[in-house]
């Protein structure tokens, strides 16, 4: 309850903070209700799971996760992954999947990976965000412009289809969605309605227009999925067998793996907004515990909401008071208004969406990023959000992540540098006092940077082109060292001995030493053949004096 308990420690839960964060609750669960139904409708379920959804979610997260100010409920992120796993798997799946995601990010949290999951590259985020937008505002065609569905299941085969049917358009129903677009985003352009929420002022219009008029041909949420449910759900566990929980561990792990790059993000968000600091690993068990709960009560997944955390900071919120009275109003909405939802167009929940894509998709930051990033940066990004399109988000962050890796490992292998190191430069580093000239027939070569297994072809081909009778080899600027480098280092002592070539290592760190005495490296150079320092080890190869190696050192 790190939350709640963060709160209480800053004094927010004093009466004289009751009444902002009462007021940013109301605002914010207002602003969820129409985003609630449309992304539960774009998800291939009905509009009263999202409300479950976001009154569960919502008061689970304010109370029991890492922010205090977040707020939680169904995004539009989940929109691609959900309605997937419903054509394929039913809603019971759907349920069966977010339950044992939030089991696993329960298990996240616990083993503390709450900061290694916000290591993702930009691009990558960037890239499916933006990928996701394009779907929900494609997939939006056929409420908005009152289109026959759109059969297939890939990107390509529905936007084909929504082409070839895009003249068989109902007037109406277009004209319902171009204006409830206009009035969501109305109070953007409009300095006198900036406080009223533009998806709550084009719900009500909407609503008005047609339960007064009752225009047949315009479809709603009574035409299309009955009415809303007047109350709380009722207590259901989802069915379950072996073999159905093992056809749901890919679907489980893509949703507990978005929502948490989600709920982070929300959350990184949110302390620039307010000036707070989260605890990642806590917000991870509050989303946890979230997913686990939903499900049970006939909701959906969900994660973190940026845009109403946003709205709850901008509103005054500042506890997690704010959360519990948005997910309280929505109780209330349930309970008072629902028979009312029946008139709601879903053209209009179609034109809220568009919206959302608008906002998900980031085109000038992603524009901006295409045109001046660095070139591997711009194909991360581009492949990552042409596979989230065209094939499938679990695949592009994938991808998206191991190009990402590959690019980093090649960069880092490019810094690591074997320099030869000639008699002007030793001497001006070691002072003329202390540097007597280069035995006859011994190189010095220093490593400079990790040596890892991306770096081991660099290090075996400056070392195989030596033709000295004895070689220095310097690792005080080596951080460290992996077993693959390790063994390819203990190699070239092989090849090198084979040749008559006497290999002498110095100036490794405690740690590097260590990994070198355990894989065996020490032992196969002896004693003398590694020193603490460069003076010492050019003094050893000189002849003059017995030197103390490393493996006497203490460390």
């Amino acid at each position: 309850m790190f939350a709640l308990l963060e709160a209480r420690r800053a004094g927010l839960l004093a009466p004289r903070y009751w009444l902002p964060n009462i007021v940013a609750g109301v605002i914010v669960g207002v602003v969820a209700l129409p985003l609630a139904m449309a992304f539960a409708i774009a998800s291939g379920v009905k509009p009263e799971q999202g409300l479950y959804t976001a009154i569960i979610a919502g008061l689970v997260v304010s109370v029991c996760g890492g922010s205090r100010i977040q707020i939680a409920g169904p995004t539009g992120a989940f929109i691609v992954i959900l309605s997937g796993i419903v054509a394929d798997h039913g809603v019971d799946g759907l349920q069966l999947a977010t339950l044992m995601a939030g089991l696993m990010l329960c298990g996240f949290g616990l083993a503390r990976m709450g900061a290694v999951i916000r290591y993702i590259p930009m691009p990558v985020i960037i890239g499916f965000t933006a990928g996701i937008g394009v779907i929900i505002w494609v997939g939006q065609w056929q409420d908005f412009f009152g289109l026959p569905a759109a059969p297939g299941r890939y990107f390509h085969e529905k936007i084909w289809h929504l082409v070839q049917a895009f003249p068989q358009f109902d007037p109406l129903t277009t004209l319902f969605g171009i204006g409830s677009l206009a009035l969501v985003i109305l109070p953007l352009r409009v300095r006198a309605l900036r406080r009223i929420p533009g998806p709550l002022l084009a719900l009500v219009a909407a609503t008005l227009i047609q339960g007064v008029f009752q225009f047949p041909q315009v479809a709603t949420i009574g035409s299309a999925f009955g009415d809303i449910p007047r109350g709380l759900p009722e207590f259901t566990w989802p069915q379950w067998s072996l073999d159905r929980l093992l056809s749901l561990i890919g679907p489980a792990f893509a949703i507990a793996m978005l929502g948490a790059i989600e709920s982070l993000l929300s959350a990184v968000v949110a302390d620039s907004m307010a000036g707070t600091r989260h605890d990642s690993n806590a917000e991870l068990m509050g989303q946890g515990l979230a997913n686990i709960l939903s499900p049970l009560f006939g909701g959906i997944a969900a994660t973190g909401a940026i845009a109403r955390t946003a709205t709850n900071i901008r509103s005054g919120g500042n506890s997690p008071l704010a959360g519990i009275v948005h997910a309280v109003t929505l109780v209330l909405v349930l309970l008072l208004l629902a028979p009312l939802a029946r008139h709601i167009p879903l053209a209009t929940l179609s034109a809220v969406l568009f919206v959302v894509a608008w906002n998900m998709s980031e085109a000038p930051r992603f524009i901006r990023l295409a045109r001046r990033a660095p070139r591997a940066d711009v194909v991360i990004l581009l492949v990552t959000f042409f596979l989230t399109v065209f094939a499938d988000l679990v695949v592009a962050v994938n991808i998206g992540i191991v190009l990402a890796v590959l690019h980093f490992l090649r960069r880092m292998a490019d810094s690591v540098d074997v320099v030869a190191q000639g008699e002007d430069l030793l001497r001006r580093e070691l002072g003329a006092g202390g540097f007597e000239g280069l035995p006859p027939g011994v190189e010095v070569r220093e490593v400079s940077g990790p040596l890892f297994f991306a770096a081991v072809e660099r290090l075996r081909l400056a070392l195989e082109g030596s033709r000295a009778e004895a070689l220095v080899l310097r690792l005080e600027r080596v951080p460290f060292a992996d077993a693959t480098a390790l063994q390819a280092l203990d190699e070239l002592a092989t090849e090198l001995a084979e040749r008559g070539v006497r290999l002498v290592l110095c100036g490794a760190n405690a740690r590097v030493a260590g990994k070198l005495r355990r894989m065996g490296v020490l032992d196969r150079l002896g004693e003398d053949g590694t020193q603490p320092d460069l003076p010492r080890a050019l003094v050893y190869l000189r002849g003059d004096a017995p030197q103390p190696g490393l493996l006497s050192d203490p460390w």
